[in-house]
């Protein structure tokens, strides 16, 4: 094995994990954003929301 050969898988997996990776920022306002959208379609009940 040369070290170009170490490099190129190494590489695919970096560009594989950048590709699916979520910010913990927009993770967070992805689930605010459900919740919102669950609340205001009245499918969480009146005394779950203070």
């Amino acid at each position: 094995m040369t070290d170009t050969d170490a490099g190129a898988g190494s590489e695919d997996d970096g560009q594989r994990s950048r590709r699916w990776r979520i910010n913990e920022d927009w993770a967070a306002t992805v689930v605010g954003l459900m919740l919102l959208a669950l609340v205001l379609a009245g499918v969480v009940p009146e005394g779950l929301v203070p």
